[in-house]
């Protein structure tokens, strides 16, 4: 039996999956060694390794879990999920934790395993597997903006509202993918527009409570603080990493300094997750880091196929709702190591590490590899009805 006979979906996405889980030991092994000796560590970067082994072993186990399921459930599903996610968002914006240098709560501890959880990555891909149920059941109605008000946009704010204060990045990846995911569903554009309005008023009136409150978050502080680096006006302490990933992706070069023997690594702070493109730079060399880049445009390439071949309009929906926020999240975090867009804190999916961003991404592939796997069953009972009804002759013509 070969392995190709125990999965199901388009082989060509699990190869690049594969491609990108197997190469970012080498990033994550390298990039870890100033965490091994951080806070008193002894520079066991094994332990590391081994983290991030477990990590992408349980994502895989998702993602072969959920490329088994018909896709047809997800719809269901995620009206049951929802309202437990959106419980979740709110235990961790009023009990959650601080993890990795952030200065909010995105956040909660998975009892007696010890484990972070960020619950915004859940809360992006039940939201979005949710809005492409709602727009495939409204695709043959004329639905009027009051009509859509509760089963669709009510849910979406509630869900963005909560994750708004910890995480701007993620919030604006799922408010534009929804509104991108309704322009294509179908949805009439003059609503659009205004809940574009609305999505800016929200945003404003955040913005001014906050200022004139302070002690309810210094999210806006942060993120005045990255425009600024970004724009070169900030204080040395607010560029000091986009500086070091500079640095980085200078001394790599054409060719790169050889994998493990990067040096900015030890500078860094986030150098395994937030600006993992850096590292892979200066080891790899501007060769690798393109090579990376064309790996992810190659992934959106088959989601863009499986989208186009899919059978139902929930399926391309489905498809694109959870397939292009990973390449939005690939290219928003290359662009902020190379300082093209100001730091957001998205990982590289895949190649970073972290559980949460592994595992959901590995979720999103398994629902799109369904997505797939169901098509390409649809084709061979097609083909072997139609083999069936044809003579010998017809065969061996065919086959020849």
């Amino acid at each position: 039996m070969k392995i190709k006979d125990y999965i199901s979906g388009d082989l060509f996405l699990w190869s690049l999956i594969l491609v990108l889980a197997i190469f970012s030991f080498l990033p994550v092994y390298s990039a870890s060694s100033n965490l091994a000796y951080l806070n008193g560590g002894e520079g066991n970067t094994l332990k590391y390794i081994f983290k991030h082994f477990s990590h992408l072993l349980l994502g895989l186990i998702l993602l072969y879990a959920f490329h088994k399921i018909p896709y047809r459930w997800f719809k269901g599903l995620s009206i049951l999920a929802l309202p437990v996610v959106i419980l979740l968002l709110i235990f961790t914006a009023t009990q959650g934790t601080t993890m990795g240098g952030a200065n909010a709560s995105r956040w909660i501890r998975i009892p007696y395993l010890g484990v972070g959880f960020q619950t915004s990555t859940l809360a992006a891909v039940v939201l979005m597997v949710y809005v492409a149920g709602y727009l495939s059941r409204i695709k043959d109605k004329a639905i009027t903006f009051k009509e859509s008000i509760w089963p669709l946009w009510a849910p979406v704010a509630f869900t963005l509202i909560w994750i708004l204060p910890s995480n701007f990045s993620t919030t604006a990846i799922i408010f534009l993918m929804t509104l991108f995911l309704c322009f294509i569903g179908g949805y009439p554009w003059k609503y659009l527009l205004m809940i574009i309005g609305a999505g800016i008023i929200t945003l404003a009136l955040f913005i001014v409570t906050v200022k004139a409150f302070p002690d309810i978050s210094n999210r806006t502080q942060t993120w005045e603080s990255r425009i600024d680096s970004f724009l070169g006006d900030g204080d040395s302490d607010s560029t000091y990493q986009v500086d070091k990933a500079k640095t980085a992706i200078a001394t790599g070069g054409v060719t790169g300094v050889g994998p493990g023997k990067s040096q900015q690594k030890y500078f860094l702070p986030q150098s395994s997750s937030d600006f993992i493109y850096a590292i892979i730079i200066e080891e790899f060399g501007s060769i690798g880091g393109v090579v990376v880049l064309i790996v992810y445009l190659l992934v959106l390439f088959r989601i863009v196929v499986i989208a186009n071949k899919a059978e139902t309009i929930f399926a391309k929906l489905l498809v694109i709702g959870v397939g292009f926020p990973i390449i939005i999240q690939a290219l928003i975090n290359m662009a902020v190591a190379v300082n093209l867009f100001p730091v957001t804190g998205q990982t590289l999916p895949l190649l970073s590490s972290g559980g949460t961003s592994i595992w959901m991404t590995c979720m999103a592939f398994g629902i799109i590899l369904s997505v797939s796997a169901r098509r390409k069953e649809v084709k061979e009972q097609k083909e072997t009805t139609t083999t069936e009804d044809m003579n010998p002759l017809d065969v061996l013509s065919e086959a020849l």
